[in-house]
């Protein structure tokens, strides 16, 4: 048994060349702590001499060294207003992908009864939480993974809501099953030359196919969806992207080439161009 205080400080001791500043290494502790003794922040601030069994917790601290991320140790994460399981088979959701769901929600949630289909859904995160906010929405849920659509359909049973699967890879689609009204995508999008400035609790852990995109290539993606939602669209029908923001210039006329006229691109908090908006 070891104080909270004493693991604390070896967290801090061991954790230095991993982490960028002491405050993201004790909110990773604060974390465990939690998941593993259901101990909050506020509770170990009163009491850091509060002993606890601290095997559980070396052990993540030695996963931690090792650039595994916190969330696959704990085996789950937050999104939106969501609690997902996830594991190595699917990508760990951002915070800028919380404010493309956030958009698509309040320019939606007063149409009724739409027709939604999230390609690249990986754990679910934006299907399940476009669902959980649009209720009456049918939502589709589409990736080329069947470990990660495992992932998925577990996490809308756990919050028990109903998507719509399907196991496809969108690259070799022709047309969609339906007409949709709104389309979402988060796809790989980092260049393989930008793998140098990747993190290595990215690069070693998170599943690389859903990541990175060759670089005489960088489009792939965005080009097929667009031309999959050109033809698989309701008329209005919307078409929603998170972007890599070094993109935006290829995008733009990638946009003119395909005479799609009716777009924005959205920053995110940070002032990045990371969303953009179709509309045919």
């Amino acid at each position: 048994m070891k104080k909270i205080r004493e693991l604390l400080n070896i967290y801090r001791e061991k954790l230095r060349p991993v982490y960028q500043n002491q405050k993201e290494i004790e909110a990773v502790f604060f974390i465990l702590l939690k998941h593993f003794h259901n101990i909050s922040r506020l509770e170990s601030a009163l009491n850091p001499e509060k002993k606890v069994e601290e095997k559980n917790l070396l052990q993540a601290l030695t996963k931690l060294e090792k650039h595994t991320p916190w969330q696959y140790i704990t085996g789950q994460t937050d999104f939106y207003d969501i609690r997902l399981k996830v594991n190595r088979n699917v990508l760990i959701p951002r915070p800028e992908t919380e404010e493309l769901v956030d958009w698509i929600i309040n320019e939606n949630k007063r149409t009724g009864n739409l027709k939604i289909l999230d390609i690249g859904t990986g754990s679910g995160a934006i299907a399940l939480s476009l669902a959980k906010n649009l209720t009456e929405a049918k939502v589709y849920a589409l990736d080329i993974s069947e470990p990660a659509l495992e992932i998925a359909r577990e996490n809308a049973k756990n919050l028990n809501v109903k998507l719509y699967f399907i196991k496809a890879d969108v690259l070799k689609m022709n047309e969609l099953p339906h007409k949709f009204d709104i389309i979402v995508s988060n796809p790989p999008y980092v260049l393989e030359k930008e793998k140098k400035y990747i993190k290595k609790n990215v690069l070693d852990y998170e599943p690389s196919s859903a990541i990175f995109v060759p670089d005489q290539n960088p489009l792939i993606f965005y080009e097929k969806i667009m031309e999959l939602f050109m033809h698989g669209s309701k008329m209005g029908g919307k078409l929603y992207f998170e972007i890599n923001e070094n993109l935006k210039p290829d995008l733009e006329q990638k946009l003119k080439e395909k005479n799609l006229k009716k777009y924005q691109f959205k920053k995110d908090i940070f002032g990045k161009w990371r969303m953009l908006k179709i509309c045919n």
